[in-house]
């Protein structure tokens, strides 16, 4: 087989190849078995019928037509193994020569040509030279005191007041909306809290105020329902104010609320939780300040025909087709996804990124969550639907960021160095972890060949 590649645009390639009869040779066989389980021919059973047969009812070019169909999609994925492409999409197809449609010929060649977006090649700046600067990791009474009333609030209880709403207060709420004096909703005996802005927007506002029995009406945009999206006239009436009473942080909250006997224990736990999330947030934001830098300094061309399929299967999946100014939001997410994409997949490819069977089942582990599954079920789902390879790809983007940052001054403010080794890893212990499972590996080759011979 051979094949040739022509450069369109950044983004896009012209794959031209040409197939001899001799390697299409194994899809006609097949196409002619297929087609001679399918048709009824008086004097041959089903599956029987010689070639020469098939030739004369069915016709050679359709006997072609089934086996170039057949044959495409392997002869164009191993052209663009040859060609080490890097698809973003499916091909537009175009078969250009069809060898064989007259019987007994054998001579002639399959051409085609695809159309392909692809991943562009781009040149990532040396790492060694780069710089990050996170924030501090210096724990603040403040610090301390917001996880202390935050597990003050999860063991505090609801209590009625008599007096205008507030910032945070719980209110229980009857609703009605209405389109041009149409009720078209109403939700009744609903707690809500003042400031969580889950529900209606201008609700907070409306809410502010109002004591127990009292009613108001303000004008907001329907976000449920068959007028979802829609201006309506919302009525709101609060039946019952609410605030949320906290226990006194003393040793008997200590010890219900917490292993520890005195709140100076639990006071001191807090504030080492709280020194191990603000040196967890320095990972995350030397990783976000990093690929930040990169996108900065690199040119990143985005596949117009990959960032439009996205943006449909988005606007399709919500019902939204026709929404043109979301259509221009999700345009916007969809080029900056893909746009990181590219540069992270070239970043793994530079730093010759491998993913181990531990970082992938604790990612499928995780993503199992998100969606409420088994991990076992998920797993086996991912992996019948094929999505191992993308699964796989997701964990090195991730993971090609965390390697370099071992190549990056990651400093605070103050100008001295940030060891995030806790969370990034060293290339000591990548290498110590290749070379466990490359062991591992071979002693389940051995056990296997031992297993086999013994089974011989």
């Amino acid at each position: 087989m051979k094949s040739a590649v022509e450069t369109l645009e950044p983004t896009k390639v012209k794959l031209t190849v040409e197939v001899s009869y001799d390697e299409l040779k194994p899809s006609i066989d097949h196409a002619y078995a297929h087609i001679a389980e399918q048709v009824n021919v008086p004097g041959f059973r089903k599956g029987k019928i010689p070639p020469r047969i098939i030739d004369q009812r069915v016709g050679r070019p359709a006997v072609m037509e089934h086996a170039v169909n057949d044959g495409l999609s392997g002869f164009y994925a191993e052209a663009v193994r040859e060609n080490k492409l890097r698809p973003l999409g499916q091909p537009e197809v175009d078969v250009q020569k069809v060898p064989g449609l007259v019987a007994g010929d054998t001579d002639g060649e399959l051409v085609f040509e695809a159309v392909v977006e692809v991943r562009p090649d781009i040149e990532v700046p040396a790492l060694d030279g780069l710089s990050v600067t996170v924030e501090g990791t210096e724990v603040t009474d403040e610090d301390v005191q917001g996880r202390l009333d935050a597990l003050r609030e999860r063991f505090g209880t609801l209590v009625g007041v008599d007096r205008p709403a507030a910032e945070k207060d719980f209110v229980v709420i009857d609703l009605v909306a209405k389109i041009a004096d149409e009720e078209v909703d109403t939700v009744s005996g609903v707690s809500y809290q003042i400031g969580s802005g889950n529900m209606l927007e201008g609700l907070d506002e409306a809410l502010t105020g109002l004591s127990g029995g009292e009613t108001t009406t303000f004008t907001t945009t329907l976000v449920g329902g068959e007028h979802a999206g829609e201006e309506a006239a919302v009525t709101v009436t609060a039946t019952t104010v609410k605030e949320r009473e906290l226990p006194e942080a003393d040793d008997d909250f200590a010890q219900m609320a917490s292993e520890f006997d005195t709140v100076e224990e639990l006071l001191a736990d807090l504030r080492e939780q709280a020194g191990k999330v603000k040196g967890q947030n320095q990972a995350v934001q030397a990783r976000d300040l990093l690929l930040e830098q990169l996108l900065e300094q690199v040119e990143i061309p985005v596949p117009s025909g990959a960032v439009e399929a996205e943006v449909h299967r988005h606007l399709e999946s919500e019902g939204r087709l026709d929404d043109d100014t979301h259509r221009t939001e999700v345009t916007e997410q969809a080029q900056t996804a893909l746009r990181n994409q590219i540069l992270l997949d070239t970043l793994a490819e530079k730093l010759e990124v491998k993913v181990n069977q531990g970082e992938l089942v604790d990612y499928l582990v995780s993503a199992s969550r998100q969606y409420g599954m088994d991990p076992n079920t998920f797993i086996q789902t991912v992996d019948q639907q094929g999505q191992i390879p993308a699964m796989v790809a997701e964990v090195a983007r991730s993971k090609a960021l965390a390697v370099a940052l071992r190549h990056v001054a990651v400093v605070d403010g103050a100008g001295a160095a940030v060891d995030l080794s806790e969370f990034i890893g060293t290339d000591e212990e990548e290498a110590a972890q290749a070379a466990l499972e490359e062991a591992a590996t071979a002693a389940a080759d051995e056990t296997e060949v031992e297993e086999t011979e013994a089974k011989a």
